[in-house]
């Protein structure tokens, strides 16, 4: 594939919270292919990853608000509508645009114009991570120009859309790839020929080496030694933060814990104040957003893992977090809810605990087990490390994606 340029469309980057797309970016670039990089939104994140500075692809920026750069858009307008494919974008916008009348959706044309009037002379592949918005983008800009494009569905993007609109998009493109099995039901379900793919991201195992040391014994009764809880993830409503604080607040008065959360997000405010009041919050130390060298310690430093994901009002949800490979790979044990992927990778009892989510007190039940007993934790942390050294290397997905890549590219045609 080293004859081969593809453009990766992206909906911001870097993005710390995705590691996941920066690894996969890395590793199409070591399997031979040469990327572009083209994003929605600039980076608003202060720091990077590792990773981040390894991927050689160069990096472009579309407008973020088409008012911003007005001479650009026009530009490129002037230069798509003389495209033979402008007008299939144009009547697939028109038809889009009653389901989505919003500035949105005309950020969406206007960023896709940009994107074909200034397409890489070198690049004949487009593929786009997220089915949602930067899909949009991708599918116009792929009518306009006539430059076949695929797509990589993860989590939210397939849950807050439409039916319809998933249903054009994967008929339009040559395939698409999810991570977790019910994303894949879901899109399979509505595609109108097998062109949807399951593959597992996977980790980079050796940026995620064994660890060697010992799992502590602490069993939460000595308070100068209390056990150490772990949760990463941004405080957005689906990750049900809320939810493992009151968890946290129905532990035994005299079992000693302390938790520590590492990431950012909107709820960070609102959680230190459900804290003080639940009256735990001299217990929890709030991280903010580490890069991958400072989260990977942390698993390291403490005892157990925690995540009590939901599915939100609007159809929000994880998928398998990423977060929860990489705890795993250190035989931290985990204690997580049963939605989405996280059933596909931990069984309860097996090589994790498992609750129904939005319910505080099994998961505080859950809790207080495995804070008790040592043996329990490093039992079920020794499972997870073994599933995951054999099922989640990232090396599969990315052998999955370059066959996929191969064969459309090499074949032309749709699959």
């Amino acid at each position: 594939m080293t004859n081969k340029t593809m453009v990766v469309l992206l909906k911001g980057y870097p993005r710390l919270s995705e590691t996941f797309i920066a690894q996969e970016l890395l590793g199409l670039e070591r399997a031979g292919f040469r990327l572009k990089l083209v994003a929605m939104r600039r980076p608003t994140d202060k720091k990077r990853h590792p990773v981040h500075d390894e991927i050689q692809a160069p990096v472009s920026y579309l407008p973020e608000y088409l008012h911003e750069e007005p001479g650009r858009v026009l530009k490129a307008l002037w230069k798509v509508c003389r495209m033979p494919g402008f007008g299939k974008a144009l009547s697939a916008f028109l038809r889009d645009l009653p389901k989505d009348v919003s500035r949105n959706r005309f950020r969406r044309f206007g960023q896709a114009a940009v994107l074909a009037a200034e397409w890489p002379a070198d690049a004949s592949w487009l593929h786009v991570h997220f089915i949602h918005t930067p899909a949009a983008v991708a599918r116009y800009t792929s009518l306009m120009s006539g430059t076949p494009w695929t797509v990589s569905a993860h989590a939210k993007d397939i849950w807050t859309s439409g039916d319809s609109d998933l249903r054009d998009k994967l008929n339009d493109a040559r395939w698409a790839v999810t991570c977790t099995r019910t994303g894949f039901q879901k899109l399979a379900s509505l595609s109108t020929r097998p062109n949807v793919h399951l593959s597992y991201h996977g980790l980079d195992l050796k940026r995620f080496p064994a660890f060697e040391g010992d799992r502590s014994r602490r069993d939460g009764s000595d308070p100068a030694d209390p056990v150490r809880i772990l949760s990463v993830g941004r405080a957005v409503p689906k990750k049900g933060y809320d939810t493992l604080l009151k968890a946290l607040s129905l532990l035994p008065a005299e079992l000693c814990w302390t938790f520590i959360h590492i990431g950012g997000g909107e709820e960070l405010s609102r959680l230190k104040a459900i804290a003080t009041d639940l009256k735990i919050a001299e217990r929890i130390t709030w991280k903010g957003a580490l890069d991958q060298r400072d989260v990977l310690q942390h698993y390291r430093d403490s005892d157990l893992f925690t995540l009590a994901c939901r599915i939100t009002a609007d159809g929000d949800r994880d998928g398998l977090p990423n977060v929860l490979v990489e705890a795993s790979s250190q035989n931290l044990p985990i204690v997580a809810t049963d939605i989405s992927g996280i059933s596909e990778l931990f069984v309860d009892g097996e090589n994790g605990l498992l609750v129904e989510p939005d319910q505080p007190q099994q998961l505080a039940q859950a809790l207080e087990r495995a804070m008790r007993d040592p043996a329990l934790r490093i039992g079920l942390g020794k499972a997870a490390e073994n599933r995951v050294r054999s099922d989640f290397d990232y090396h599969t997905s990315i052998a999955d994606l370059k066959r996929l890549f191969s064969e459309s590219w090499t074949s032309g045609a749709k699959s």
